[in-house]
């Protein structure tokens, strides 16, 4: 992957992760409604659409260079686990000491309480949010975004197959996971999907002009902004639920409840990155050092500001003094340390962490035959 390119995913990334604490920041019991304009608008949901097709064109991009499904799956856990392990401890301490606090921040929309066989059961395999065959929905505490990883996992797997397996062997693996997963999942697949395609074509050198390359690139985010402003996704939420009537959509599809306007993200956001990665190859683009060490210290942080911003919200909201002057900067200042301290922890040291693991997975060396 061309570096200009790689950065300006990581951009992508760290601006995506911002936006769903933006988003969630700006709950009326967190800041009184103050910002709730962000809410009205839905930043933090169509975020994460973003990170979808950011993450099928970073995994594409992986796959190809893991070369084998042993080292592919070992890599995508590895990653996950990492990072979500701890955060599900910390959300099972924070929201503990948040409910003893105040039990008033804990509403019941917003905090579900599991056994640990459940919230690290389910929380580590990423079925949490699962509708298939002997598999209810499940909320992990505070922690509600854990929700897309038991859709990317999901992701992962049966790209993981359909890159590595033999086509029957595909048709039967896929066919069973579809089953387990549940519809919800499986309907957001092809915005994920999107992202493989971006990469794929960025890979194989699309024929873009530097002009259209230009258009694509700015004209899609431009454009998405428009469509958004004039209603586009409120009347395709509509649709959505008077396809599925006399069901409830919101029910029936749980977080792919905007599937078509997610879908329209998906497709622009692919535009813009192939767009993006044709810029991208031009030298005079070139961004200088600080800000590249700015940026990739941020991104390498996304991860952790996704996984651990909500129940350090709901903590600090428990705990905070509501009179306590610049409340809100407190309460956005310190979830940031805090996300960027298990960063620290756990994202950043990555390739330790699988240094480590690395040994205890290979079988033991067998001993030399005595001569």
């Amino acid at each position: 992957m061309r570096p200009g390119f790689s950065l300006w995913l990581d951009v992508l990334r760290a601006l995506a992760a911002l936006t769903v604490l933006a988003g969630h920041f700006a709950h009326v019991r967190f800041t009184r409604g103050d910002y709730f304009v962000l809410r009205e608008i839905n930043i933090a949901s169509d975020a994460v659409i973003v990170f979808f097709v950011l993450s099928g064109c970073v995994i594409a991009y992986a796959a190809e260079r893991d070369g084998s499904l042993g080292r592919f799956a070992f890599n995508r856990l590895t990653r996950v686990w990492s990072v979500v392990l701890p955060a599900l401890v910390a959300t099972v301490i924070f929201d503990a000491i948040g409910y003893r606090a105040d039990p008033s921040a804990y509403p019941v929309d917003y905090y579900q309480p599991q056994t640990l066989i459940d919230m690290f059961g389910r929380g580590l395999s990423f079925t949490n949010e699962w509708q298939g065959l002997g598999f209810d929905r499940l909320r992990l505490g505070t922690n509600g975004p854990l929700w897309s990883l038991s859709y990317e996992v999901a992701f992962y797997a049966i790209f993981g197959i359909a890159m590595f397996l033999p086509r029957a062997q595909q048709i039967a693996l896929i066919g069973c996971l579809a089953v387990f997963v549940g519809l919800p999942i499986l309907a957001l697949f092809p915005a994920w999907a999107l992202g493989v395609l971006v990469w794929r074509l960025v890979r194989d050198g699309a024929p873009l002009s530097l002009r259209r390359a230009w258009i694509w690139a700015v004209g899609a985010p431009m454009m998405l902004v428009a469509l958004k402003v004039a209603g586009v996704a409120d009347a395709l939420s509509t649709l959505t639920a008077q396809a599925v009537a006399p069901a409830s959509h919101h029910m029936l599809l749980a977080y792919s409840d905007e599937v078509l306007w997610n879908t329209v993200i998906a497709l622009f956001v692919a535009l813009h990155l192939i767009g993006a990665a044709r810029i991208a190859e031009a030298p005079a683009f070139a961004i200088p050092d600080p800000m590249v060490r700015g940026i990739r210290y941020v991104a390498g942080a996304s991860f952790s500001l996704y996984v651990m911003h909500y129940p350090t919200l709901h903590l600090l909201d428990a705990t905070l003094p509501e009179t306590m002057t610049g409340r809100d900067f407190w309460l956005l200042g310190l979830t940031l340390a805090v996300c960027f301290a298990s960063a620290h922890a756990f994202e950043r040291p990555l390739k330790r962490i699988r240094q480590a693991v690395l040994p205890l997975l290979r079988p033991a060396a067998r001993p030399r035959e005595a001569r």
